[in-house]
C-alpha cells in the first residue's frame, strides 16, 4: 500500500518540480504549491493598482500643464510625450538592473518604493501650486514669474522621478507574472497566452476609476487631493505584491547566469572582431546548427556566425550566443514598422482631451463631463472586448486554424493597426464635423446650444480601443516568445521602448507641424491654443497615413522574419 501510494504521488504531474525555479526559500519549486493562476492573480491585481496610480497622474496631466502651470496646448503636449517616451524607454535601463544585480523580485520592490517616493513628491508639487487648498484650477495671477518657474522645475522633477520608477517596475513585474507560468507545461503554456489578456484587462480597469473619480476631484476640488490618492494606491500595490511572496517561483539561475545584455554586448564585440577574418564556410557550419531556418543564410546573419570563430578558426562565442542575437535581430524590422503606430498611441492623453474640451459635455444641467474622461472609453472597450477574444473568440477560431491560439501574433497585431487606421479617419471626420458646426455656430451668433455632443468621440475611442486589444497584446506577446529564455526582460524593454519612440515622435512631428504650419506668434497653426481655430482633422489624417504605411511595413517585415 505504502510503495503504491509512493509510485502514485510520483506520477502525479502536478507534485513535480519546475526546471529552472525555485520557491522563496530557494527550494525547487513544486507545480502544485507555486507559480501558475495562484501567483499571477497577486501581480494582476498589481498591475490593475498601479495603472491606477499613473493614470491618475497622467490622463489628466495636459490639464494641469496648460492650466497651473500655464504653458500652451503644443508646448504641453510635447512635455507630455516627452515625459511618457522616457519611461517607456527606461525599461532597458531596468532589464539591465533585473538581470544584473537585483533580480527582478527585488528590482520591483525597490522601484516602487521609488514609484511611492516620486508619487509623494507630486502631491507635495501640486499643493504648494495651489492657491490655499483650493482647487487651483487657474494660474494665479499675482504669482511671481520665478517663483512659479521652481514650482515647474520642482513639478517635472517629480515627474521624471515617476518614469524612472516606472520604467525599472513595468518589464520585470510583466516578465515576472509570465515567469509563473511554465513554459514546458502544455496546460500551462495555453494559461500564458492567457495571462498576457487578462494582466492587459487589468490594466485597463485599474485607471477606470482614475478617468471618472480622479479627473472630477482634479477639476473642481484639488490637484493635490488629486495626486495624493494614486500616491496611496502605489502602496497598495507593493502591499499586494508583497503577499504572494510565498506563492511566486524564482529563477533559479539568476546569481549564476551572466547578464543577458552583457553577454549579448561580448557577443557582438567579438563578431565585429571577427569581421575581417575569412573562415570559410565549412568551417562555419561545423559549429552552426544544421536546422536553421532558411532566412538564417542571408548575408547579415552569415557574418554573424563568424563570431563563431576568431582569426584562428577557434570557437570564441557560443551557439547559443549566435542564435540569441539573431533572435534580437530579426525583430528589429518589427520594432521599426510598429513606430507609426505607437504615435497613434500616445494621442489619447493629449489631443484627444482637447478635442473633447470644445464640445458639449454637459450631462442634464447639473453635471459636466471632464474631457479627460473620453480615455475611459477606451478603457471600457478593453475590459469588454478582452473576455470576448478570450472566452469566445479564440475558442472558435482554435476550431477552425486548428492554432493554439486561434490566430499568430503576426495575424493579431496586424488587424489592430488595420483596425487604428480606420479610428484615426473616424476622428478626422468627427473633428472635421465639429469645426463646420462650431463655425456655423458663431457664424448664427449661436451659443453652447449649437456645439457638437461630446458622445460624437465614442466611435473612434471604442476602435482605438479594438486596436489596442488585437495589436498592443499581440506586440506584448511576441516580444516575449520571440527572444531566448534568458532575454524575457530585454524582449519586453525593447517591446516598451517601441511606445516610448512613438511618444518622442509624436512630440517631434507636433512641433515641427506646429512651427511650420502656424501664422506669425504661434496663431493659427494645426495646435492652436484655440482649438476651434486649429486643424486637429490635418493631424488625424497624417496618423492615418503613416499607420497605414506601418501597417504594410510591418506584414512585409514579419512575412520575410519571422
Amino acid at each position: 500500500m505504502s510503495s503504491d501510494t509512493t509510485i502514485n504521488h510520483v506520477m502525479n504531474p502536478d507534485d513535480t518540480t519546475v526546471d529552472g525555479m525555485v520557491d522563496y526559500a530557494g527550494r525547487p519549486a513544486i507545480r502544485c504549491q507555486s507559480g501558475y493562476w495562484r501567483s499571477a492573480s497577486f501581480i494582476i491585481g498589481v498591475g490593475a493598482a498601479e495603472r491606477f496610480a499613473y493614470y491618475g497622474i497622467s490622463s489628466n496631466l495636459i490639464t494641469y500643464l496648460t492650466g497651473p502651470l500655464g504653458q500652451s496646448t503644443a508646448a504641453a503636449a510635447a512635455s507630455i510625450n516627452i515625459w511618457a517616451g522616457t519611461g517607456l524607454l527606461l525599461p532597458l535601463l531596468g532589464a539591465l538592473v533585473a538581470d544584473s544585480f537585483l533580480g527582478r523580485y527585488w528590482t520591483i520592490v525597490c522601484s516602487s518604493l521609488l514609484y511611492i517616493l516620486a508619487l509623494g513628491l507630486l502631491t507635495t508639487s501640486a499643493f504648494l501650486n495651489c492657491q490655499g487648498g483650493g482647487g487651483c484650477s487657474i494660474l494665479n495671477p499675482q504669482q511671481p514669474p520665478n517663483e512659479l518657474d521652481n514650482h515647474a522645475l520642482f513639478f517635472f522633477m517629480s515627474l521624471y522621478l515617476m518614469a524612472l520608477a516606472q520604467g525599472a517596475h513595468k518589464p520585470c513585474i510583466l516578465a515576472f507574472g509570465a515567469d509563473q507560468f511554465d513554459a514546458q507545461h502544455p496546460k500551462e503554456l495555453r494559461s500564458r497566452s492567457s495571462f498576457f489578456n487578462w494582466w492587459y484587462f487589468s490594466i485597463c480597469a485599474g485607471p477606470l476609476a482614475a478617468l471618472l473619480v480622479l479627473n472630477y476631484i482634479q477639476d473642481n476640488i484639488s490637484w493635490g487631493i488629486g495626486f495624493g490618492i494614486p500616491c496611496i494606491s502605489m502602496v497598495i500595490a507593493l502591499t499586494i505584491f508583497m503577499l504572494g511572496t510565498k506563492s511566486y517561483r524564482y529563477n533559479s539561475n539568476t546569481v549564476e547566469q551572466k547578464c543577458a545584455l552583457s553577454s549579448l554586448t561580448q557577443f557582438l564585440i567579438k563578431a565585429a572582431m571577427n569581421w575581417t577574418s575569412m573562415p570559410n564556410e565549412a568551417q562555419v557550419q561545423d559549429i552552426v546548427p544544421h536546422d536553421l531556418p532558411p532566412s538564417d543564410q542571408q548575408q547579415f546573419v552569415k557574418s554573424l556566425n563568424r563570431a563563431l570563430v576568431s582569426a584562428e578558426y577557434e570557437e570564441v562565442c557560443s551557439t547559443q550566443e549566435v542564435e540569441e542575437a539573431k533572435a534580437l535581430v530579426k525583430l528589429i524590422p518589427i520594432w521599426a514598422t510598429s513606430l507609426a503606430f505607437a504615435i497613434v498611441l500616445a494621442q489619447p492623453s493629449t489631443l484627444f482631451t482637447k478635442q473633447g474640451i470644445k464640445m458639449d459635455r454637459w450631462v442634464g444641467s447639473s453635471f459636466e463631463v471632464p474631457a479627460a474622461s473620453i480615455q475611459y472609453i477606451i478603457g471600457l472597450t478593453i475590459i469588454l472586448v478582452i473576455p470576448i477574444y478570450d472566452r469566445v473568440f479564440v475558442p472558435l477560431a482554435r476550431v477552425i486554424t486548428g492554432k493554439p491560439c486561434g490566430i499568430t501574433d503576426v495575424e493579431r497585431i496586424g488587424t489592430g493597426m488595420f483596425i487604428c487606421s480606420v479610428s484615426m479617419v473616424t476622428a478626422a471626420l468627427v473633428e472635421r464635423q465639429r469645426l463646420k458646426k462650431t463655425a456655423s455656430a458663431y457664424g448664427l451668433g449661436k451659443g453652447k446650444e449649437a456645439m457638437m455632443s461630446f458622445w460624437w468621440l465614442i466611435p473612434q475611442c471604442i476602435l482605438y480601443g479594438m486596436a489596442d486589444v488585437f495589436a498592443l497584446i499581440g506586440l506584448q506577446e511576441l516580444f516575449y516568445d520571440k527572444v531566448p529564455c534568458g532575454l524575457k526582460s530585454v524582449g519586453l524593454s525593447i517591446f516598451l521602448s517601441i511606445l516610448g519612440m512613438g511618444n518622442f515622435l509624436s512630440s517631434l512631428l507636433i512641433c515641427m507641424i506646429e512651427r511650420v504650419s502656424s501664422e506669425g506668434g504661434g496663431e493659427g497653426g494645426w495646435f492652436s491654443d484655440n482649438t476651434n481655430g486649429a486643424h486637429l482633422d490635418y493631424f488625424y489624417w497624417l496618423l492615418a497615413g503613416l499607420n497605414a504605411i506601418g501597417f504594410v511595413g510591418f506584414l512585409y517585415s514579419a512575412k520575410q522574419k519571422l
